[in-house]
């Protein structure tokens, strides 16, 4: 064996991935379906009256499913240049009674395409299972913090009030759609079936000697052998690349959801108020020691930007494939739906451990509150003003005056924001200079940001996350290997 060092290695795999999602995408898984739908085909065409086909051969196939001897294989393809014949061939070394029959009426796309149906919808398990927790993981954060005031941002300046809760309940309905797109696209996979090289099942109504209702039975049979309920009624050699795009579609969408999270809290990172874990011995920068690096949340936006280009692939795949087929599709294929998987898996691995190491920093929330609220809370002083007799008009100027002196403090002399200090000392709002401190009462900012993140968390997240409730209990912490 050389040394693995020595030559490139995806570090999807190397690196960051999950070890469930790597083995969904392995040789042992890929090849084995095969033999499981070689295995299949033989046992429903046995079922259905079709002579050749011995107890014996289907005992040695179910037997060495997974004995698979890859020299053999790879000599066999190197020789063959088809890795489909060359797999028969290996297959059938070690189930030599089921030599003559295995892949019987079949063309490669029915072990090709097949597999690949059910190693997608098993990636999109392995991915919404993931996905629950990430959104029960925030969905506690929001509830816990629902009554945190933070100061909002729109074009990233300060606007007003929301609370932290409240916020990340935006994170959470994007994820919840993203949930909702992954669930169809998992329950709308079908199976390729037995459709023979052109999709016209010709092979297999030779087989059962022009019987269409044994074809029609055989191509459900195996179906249901495979674990699926439906397949797809037409199709050319391969099933529809169009499949592919809507399995792909949400994968890319949750990309961008993935991105904007990430960014967010990159933000908040800087302004020191919500920090992605750190742990005891992790180092930030190798020349700057004091450095706190958002490096998994950088993380997440780099493997997303790579996951939201990813369906580009798949589309001009789907759109170039001539006729019943085209090769052209193999290669791409082979490399951008794996990736995509995968990379989903590691973003959502790192999303997890974010969230449920996310350090929350009230006191800097608070200080930045108070540097702002102060403009913010002209309009209730106004208000307050009329209420005891005051003029609105003339309010407003005096308001206006001492505003923008203190911009000035802010602005020109880096000073803080002293707004405050000049309406107590102005004798014009003596009226409500003891209603001060309660007109600049944070809470009083927020509007329904508490119960938006209560009615939120029950009638939307809940009844979402119900069907998962067992994975979301058996979640263990996610480790990142780096």
């Amino acid at each position: 064996m050389g040394d693995p060092n020595a030559k490139y290695q995806s570090p999807l795999t190397s690196r960051y991935a999950s070890p469930e999602m790597a083995a969904n995408f392995s040789n042992n898984k890929r090849f084995g379906t095969w033999r499981r739908l070689w295995y299949n085909l033989a046992v429903a065409e046995k079922q259905l009256g079709l002579g050749g086909i011995t107890d014996l051969a289907l005992d040695q196939m179910k037997s060495n499913v997974d004995n698979i001897d890859y020299e053999v294989a790879n000599q066999e393809e190197k020789k063959r240049r088809h890795d489909v014949m060359a797999h028969v061939h290996a297959f059938g070394l070690v189930a030599p009674e089921a030599a003559g029959i295995i892949h019987l009426g079949a063309t490669s796309c029915f072990v090709t395409d097949n597999a690949d149906l059910i190693i997608f919808r098993d990636a999109m398990d392995l991915l919404i299972g993931k996905l629950v927790c990430v959104i029960s993981d925030l969905a506690q954060f929001a509830v816990k913090h629902k009554d945190l005031p933070t100061l909002g941002f729109t074009h990233f300046q300060p606007a007003q009030l929301t609370t932290v809760g409240k916020r990340a309940t935006l994170w959470i309905q994007e994820l919840l759609w993203d949930l909702r797109n992954m669930k169809r696209a998992r329950d709308d996979l079908g199976f390729r079936g037995v459709k023979g090289t052109t999709g016209t099942q010709a092979s297999f109504l030779a087989l059962f000697a022009g019987d269409h209702d044994k074809v029609e039975q055989l191509d459900q049979l195996v179906t249901e052998l495979s674990g699926f309920s439906t397949c797809y009624p037409v199709c050319g050699q391969t099933y529809s690349r169009k499949i592919d795009v809507d399995f792909l579609s949400p994968l890319a969408s949750f990309g961008a959801t993935a991105h904007r999270i990430a960014t967010d809290i990159r933000l908040l990172a800087n302004l020191k108020e919500i920090e992605e874990p750190f742990e005891k011995d992790q180092i930030g920068s190798s020349a700057m020691a004091y450095k706190r690096n958002p490096m998994r949340c950088e993380r997440i936006c780099s493997l997303s930007r790579h996951l939201m280009v990813l369906i580009g692939d798949v589309l001009q795949t789907a759109s170039v494939q001539w006729l019943e087929r085209t090769l052209d599709d193999s290669a791409n294929r082979r490399i951008s739906i794996p990736e995509a998987c995968l990379t989903a898996d590691i973003v959502l691995t790192t999303m997890q451990n974010v969230v449920e190491g996310l350090v929350v920093y009230p006191k800097v929330i608070e200080r930045r509150i108070r540097s702002e609220l102060p403009f913010m809370a002209t309009e209730n002083f106004i208000m307050a003003m009329v209420t005891k007799g005051g003029d609105r008009q003339e309010c407003h100027e005096q308001i206006r005056v001492l505003s923008h002196q203190a911009a000035a403090v802010v602005k020109q002399e880096g000073g803080d924001n002293d707004l405050i200090d000049r309406v107590r000392a102005c004798e014009y709002f003596a009226p409500i200079k003891d209603d001060l401190d309660e007109l600049l009462n944070p809470a009083t900012f927020i509007g329904r940001a508490p119960q938006q993140v209560d009615n939120f968390v029950a009638n939307h997240v809940a009844p979402a996350l119900a069907p998962y409730s067992a994975a979301i209990a058996a979640k263990k912490p996610a480790e990142l290997s780096v």
